[in-house]
C-alpha cells in the first residue's frame, strides 16, 4: 500500500523488534539458566541478570514503558539548540500493551501495510548487547544465543510470509555451535544472519573473523547465497574506550562528550579485516551489509584502501575498493551525507534503514525519501534505496 511519501511499496532494511521477556530463557537448556540471562528484582527494581551480574545495555529492558518512534529525530540530526536533557527528548513513553506490533507479528504487518513496507528484516534491540557480556563462559554464550533464535523463528519467523524476515543473532565464540545455529537457521528458510562488528574477542584472545576456524560457517553462506549483516552494539567500541580510561560498561544513550566524539569504529576495521586478509576471494559469493552503523566509516575506509593499493598492490587481487562495492551493501544513516556515500559506492549499493520503531529512528520509514530528495537523488536511484536493493539481498543467491 503505497503512502503520502511514495508510489510503491518499501523493503525496510532496519527494523527491530522488542525482545519478550523470556526471549533468551524461554527454550535456555536446564543447566545453563543460572549462566545466562535471568530476571531479578534488585532494590525494588526489575532488572536484567547476564551471567549473574546486572547488565545495564538497555537501561529498561523490560521495554514498558517505551519510547515513541522517531522521538530523538532532531537530536541525532545535530539540532538540540535548549540543550534538553535525554529525559526530556523521550518525551512521553508509552505501556508497550499498547503497541502490539512492537511484539506480535502479525499486529505487525498491518502496521507495515499502513506504512506501505512490503517487507523488512528484522533485528534485535537487546540482543546486540548480549556476546561480549557472556564472553568469559562460551559454552553459556552458546546456549544463550541457541535459545533467543529459537524464540525469534518461534515469534517472529525467519521468512515470516516472505515479508518479515526476522535475521538470526551469531555468536563467533564457539565455531562448532556457529556451524549448527546455521545449519539450523539455513533449513527454516534464514535469508539473513546478524551479529556485532568488530575482532571476536574470546577468552583467549582476539581473532579475526577471517580466520580459518571460521571457514565451515562462511563456505554455508556462500554456498547458501544468504546475506551477512554487521549491527551496531556492544563489543569493539568498548574494548577501546577503556583503553582511555573510561567505563567501558555500555549503557544506550548515556554518553560522554568523549564517547561521541571518538574515531573507534568496529564496523570499518572488521570490513579491512576481511579485505586485507582476501576473504572474498575464498568465497566469491558472499553478500554482506552493514546496517546502523552510519557511513562515515566508508568514506575513511575507501581512503586508506586506495592508498594500501597503491603502495602495495601485490598484497590484493584487484582494487580492494572493488572488492568493497561488489560485496558489501551500507545503510546509511539518513542525516548523513547520502550525495557522497552514493557518489563512492553507487546507487545500486545503498539500504534505506528506518531504524523503526526506536526513538532514533524515523517515525514514519518512508520519510526517508526526503533525504534522498534533498541529496539530488533521481527518482531511479531512490527506489533502488528504498526498495530493490533490499529486495535483491532477500532472495538466496546459491552459488
Amino acid at each position: 500500500m503505497p503512502n503520502k511519501y511514495v508510489d510503491f511499496d518499501l523493503f525496510d532494511c532496519d527494523n527491530h523488534y522488542y525482545e519478550a521477556t523470556d526471549a533468551f530463557t524461554r527454550h535456555i537448556e536446564p543447566e545453563f539458566r543460572s549462566r545466562g540471562m535471568q530476571w531479578a528484582q534488585v532494590d525494588g527494581k526489575t532488572r536484567f541478570l547476564v551471567g549473574g551480574k546486572v547488565n545495564r545495555f538497555i537501561p529498561n529492558p523490560t521495554f514498558d514503558p517505551v519510547s515513541k518512534p522517531g522521538a530523538l529525530d532532531e537530536y541525532f540530526r545535530g539540532r538540540n539548540p535548549k540543550g534538553a536533557g535525554m529525559g526530556e527528548l523521550f518525551g512521553e513513553l508509552e505501556p508497550i500493551a499498547e503497541r502490539p506490533e512492537y511484539r506480535d507479528r502479525d499486529a505487525r504487518l498491518q502496521v507495515m501495510d499502513a506504512q506501505g513496507i512490503e517487507a523488512a528484516i528484522f533485528l534485535p534491540t537487546l540482543g546486540v548487547g548480549m556476546e561480549q557480556a557472556l564472553r568469559t563462559d562460551v559454552p553459556a554464550a552458546a546456549a544463550a544465543f541457541r535459545a533467543f533464535n529459537r524464540w525469534l523463528d518461534e515469534d517472529w519467523g525467519f521468512a515470516y510470509r516472505d515479508r518479515i524476515f526476522a535475521a538470526p543473532m551469531l555468536s563467533f565464540l564457539d565455531p562448532d555451535a556457529l556451524v549448527e545455529t546455521t545449519e539450523w537457521s539455513l533449513a527454516r528458510d534464514a535469508r539473513f544472519f546478524v551479529t556485532v562488528p568488530g575482532p571476536i574477542v574470546t577468552p583467549a584472545g582476539g581473532r579475526s573473523p577471517a580466520d580459518p576456524v571460521y571457514d565451515r560457517f562462511w563456505s554455508m553462506c556462500n554456498e547458501a547465497g544468504v546475506t551477512f549483516l554487521v549491527h551496531g552494539g556492544f563489543g569493539y567500541y568498548n574494548t577501546l574506550i577503556s583503553l582511555w580510561g573510561e567505563n567501558p560498561e555500555f549503557e544506550a544513550f548515556r554518553a560522554t562528550p568523549f564517547r561521541s566524539i571518538i574515531s573507534a569504529s568496529g564496523v570499518h576495521d572488521f570490513f579491512a579485516n576481511l579485505i586485507a586478509n582476501r576473504h572474498f576471494e575464498r568465497f566469491p559469493n558472499l553478500r554482506m551489509a552493514a546496517v546502523e552503523t552510519g557511513s562515515d566509516w566508508a568514506v575513511s575506509l575507501f581512503a586508506k584502501l586506495k592508498k594500501s593499493f597503491g603502495q602495495t598492490p601485490t598484497a590484493y587481487p584487484e582494487d580492494p575498493r572493488d572488492t568493497f562495492r561488489r560485496h558489501v551493501w551500507v545503510s546509511p544513516y539518513y542525516e548523513e551525507d547520502l550525495a557522497a556515500l552514493r557518489d563512492l559506492l553507487g546507487a545500486d549499493r545503498l539500504l534505506m534503514g528506518s531504524d523503526w520503531p526506536h526513538a532514533e529512528g524515523l517515525a514514519e520509514p518512508a520519510s526517508f525519501i526526503k533525504d534522498l530528495d534533498n541529496n539530488g537523488f533521481s527518482a531511479a536511484d531512490a527506489r533502488r534505496v528504498m526498495r530493490d536493493n533490499g529486495l535483491e539481498l532477500s532472495r538466496r543467491r546459491p552459488a
